[in-house]
C-alpha cells in the first residue's frame, strides 16, 4: 500500500488559505479519483477539493473550520500499488512518527500554542480554559474532538475569573475594573481582548470567509498606495434606451438585462483603448495585461466574492448580462468554481445596487484599479443651453493604485467611460 497526501490547493490568485468548512468522506471511506473529499471556503470561493488518487482515507489532518495554508497537508490516502521499496519507507516512517508521539513529553502550549478556528469558537462558547487542556493532535495540537469529549463528560477546564460569565457564553459581561486594566496593555496573540465590553455586548466569532477577506483588504491598503478620483455621468439616454428594451429581453432570452452590463461593457471598451490601466505592479516592474477580464464584485449576506468575465472587450451587451446573471446564480448557491475567480485584470463593483452615490473602493489585490458603479438617481441638471433639466445621474467612483497608474491616465480613461455610456441609445448600441 502507498499512502499519498492531499494538501490545500490554491482556489484563485492572491489566495494563500482555505479553511475546511465540512468533510464529504470519513476515515475509511473508499474513494475515486476525482471524488470529492472536503468543501473548503476562501475570501474568493467555496469549492470542493477533489481526490487526486483512487484509494481509502486513511487520514483526517485538517479539522472541520480549520484554516491552513496553501501547500499544506489536509488528509492521507491509502491507495493500493507502489513498490515493495515504497511501500517499506512508507511503514517506517509511520512507525517512527507513531513512536514519536508515543514518547513525546506533554506539549507546553502556553503563548505557542496555535488553535483553529473551530477550536477557539466552542472554547469561547463554553468557557474553556485551553492552558489546561491536553490536546490529543500532532504535536499535542488541540482538536476539536478533545473539546467536544470535555463537554461531554462534564469536566470542563475553566479560567476562575471566568466562571460566572461561562453561564451565558454568548453575552459577554461587563469585565471589572481590575480586568479592565490587566488587558489595557495590546499585545500581538490578544488584540481582541483590547476593546472594552459592556453587559449585553454580543462575541461574534470570526469565520474563516472574513478573515480571509480581512487580510487581503489589509494588503491591498498596506501595499498599494490608494488614490481617488470620481466622475458624473448623464445616463439619461442609457436609462430609456434599456427600459425600452428589459421586459421583451426577459421574455426572449429568460434573465434580466441589467444597468449593469451596459457599465461593464463600456469598460472593457475604455480598457482597450486605455490599455495601462489593465495592469499590475509586480516589484520591478509592471504588467500590462493582453486580455480584459473583468472582476465583478457579488455579495452574500455575510461575505464579498469576484467571479470574472473573461475577454469581456469581446463579447456583447446581452453575453455580459448572461454572464453577470449565471456567476451570481453561482455565487448565491455556493456553487462558484475556483477557475470562476481567477484572471481578472480590472474590478467594477455594483455599488448603486443598494444605493450607495458615492465610495471609495480598495482595489482588488493586485489589480491597479477598482471602479465603482454608484446608483443612477434624478438631478435637477444645468444644460448647455442654460436651461434646468431632470436628468438621470450617475457617479463613477475610480480607486487606483498610485504605483502603477497617474490621475491624467485615469481622468482620460473616465472620460472614456462617460462618452460612451452618454452616447449609448437605440440609433447608436447594439445589445447583440
Amino acid at each position: 500500500m502507498v499512502i499519498e497526501q492531499i494538501k490545500m490547493p490554491q482556489l484563485g490568485e492572491s489566495v494563500t488559505e482555505g479553511t475546511i468548512s465540512k468533510w464529504l468522506v470519513s476515515v475509511g471511506d473508499k474513494v475515486n479519483k476525482y471524488d470529492p473529499l472536503a468543501e473548503v471556503m476562501t475570501d474568493k470561493v467555496n469549492a470542493e477539493v477533489p481526490s487526486s488518487f483512487t484509494g481509502v482515507v486513511k487520514e483526517l489532518i485538517a479539522e472541520e473550520g480549520e484554516t491552513l495554508a496553501v501547500g499544506e497537508m489536509i488528509c492521507t490516502i491509502e491507495m493500493e500499488g507502489g513498490t515493495p521499496q515504497e511501500t517499506a519507507a512508507l511503514v517506517t516512517s509511520d512507525a517512527a512518527a507513531q513512536s514519536v508521539a508515543v514518547n513525546a513529553e506533554p506539549v507546553d502550549q502556553g503563548n505557542k500554542a496555535r488553535y483553529s478556528p473551530a477550536v477557539l469558537k466552542i472554547s469561547q462558547e463554553h468557557g474553556i480554559d485551553l492552558t489546561k487542556v491536553s490536546g490529543t493532535g500532532a504535536g499535542g495540537r488541540i482538536t476539536r474532538k478533545d473539546l467536544l469529549k470535555l463537554i461531554e463528560s462534564g469536566n470542563i477546564p475553566v479560567a476562575e475569573q471566568n466562571v460566572e460569565a461561562n453561564k451565558e457564553p454568548a453575552v459577554v459581561e461587563a469585565p471589572t475594573q481590575a480586568a479592565a486594566q490587566s488587558v489595557s496593555t495590546p499585545t500581538a496573540s490578544a488584540q481582541a481582548v483590547n476593546i472594552p465590553v459592556a453587559v449585553g455586548d454580543i462575541e461574534i466569532p470570526v469565520t474563516g470567509i472574513r478573515k480571509a477577506i480581512a487580510a487581503n483588504m489589509l494588503r491591498s491598503k498596506h501595499e498599494a498606495p490608494h488614490a481617488w478620483t470620481m466622475i458624473e455621468v448623464d445616463a439619461t439616454n442609457l436609462v430609456e434606451y434599456r427600459n425600452s428594451l428589459k421586459d421583451e429581453f426577459k421574455k426572449k432570452e429568460g434573465f434580466n438585462l441589467t444597468f449593469f452590463a451596459f457599465f461593464v461593457k463600456a469598460v472593457a471598451q475604455a480598457l482597450k483603448e486605455f490599455p495601462q490601466i489593465n495592469s499590475m505592479w509586480a516589484g520591478d516592474k509592471i504588467i500590462q495585461k493582453k486580455d480584459i477580464n473583468i472582476s465583478i464584485a457579488v455579495a452574500t449576506d455575510d461575505a464579498l466574492y469576484v467571479p470574472v468575465i473573461k475577454q469581456a472587450d469581446e463579447k456583447t451587451v446581452k453575453g455580459i448580462a448572461r454572464e453577470i446573471s449565471e456567476l451570481a446564480v453561482k455565487v448565491r448557491t455556493g456553487k462558484l468554481r475556483s477557475e470562476d475567480m481567477q484572471g481578472g485584470t480590472f474590478t467594477v463593483n455594483n455599488t448603486g445596487s443598494f444605493g450607495s452615490v458615492q465610495s471609495m473602493g480598495i482595489i482588488n489585490y493586485p489589480q491597479a484599479a477598482i471602479l465603482q458603479v454608484e446608483s443612477i438617481v434624478k438631478r435637477p441638471v444645468v444644460m448647455n443651453n442654460g436651461m434646468i433639466a431632470v436628468r438621470d445621474m450617475v457617479n463613477l467612483c475610480m480607486s487606483l493604485d498610485h504605483r502603477v497608474l497617474d490621475g491624467l491616465v485615469c481622468g482620460r480613461f473616465l472620460q472614456r467611460v462617460k462618452e460612451i455610456l452618454e452616447n449609448t441609445s437605440k440609433s447608436t448600441t447594439s445589445i447583440y
